[in-house]
Parts: C-alpha cells; structure tokens; sequence
C-alpha cells in the first residue's frame, strides 16, 4: 500500500532520510537524558506510585515487595 502525502504542505514538510535523521537524535538524546537522570526519574515514578494497603485480615501470598 503506498502511502500518500496531503496536497497541501506543511513548514515542517522534510524528507525520508532528515525524518529518520532527526528521529535518531532524538532518541539518543532521550536515552542520554534517561541515562543521566535514572535514579531521578525512578524516584518520582516511585512517589507517585500506589501504595498497598495493609489489612490484618488479608492473606499475604506473595511476602513483602515481590519482583515481578
């Protein structure tokens, strides 16, 4: 199936090879950015995650803090 472009053009119109071009660089930024700030991004994700309730009365099949 061939893909087609819209008639009208846009500003940001580049071509096949500027596209993957710039999606590389962009990638590798991220990857850096990740790399850099993982212990950062881990605890926020963590902060933010929901925490199990306690109830006495619920069987704990899986102990404390099970990898999954």
């Amino acid at each position: 199936m061939t893909l087609k472009r819209p008639a009208k053009s846009s500003e940001y119109d580049v071509s096949d090879q500027v596209a993957v071009y710039i999606a590389d660089a962009l990638m590798e930024l991220a990857l850096q950015f990740e790399a850099t700030h993982f212990a950062q991004i881990r605890r926020h994700y963590n902060s933010i995650a929901p925490r199990r309730d306690y109830d006495p009365s619920q069987l704990d099949l899986f102990g404390e803090d099970q990898p999954f």
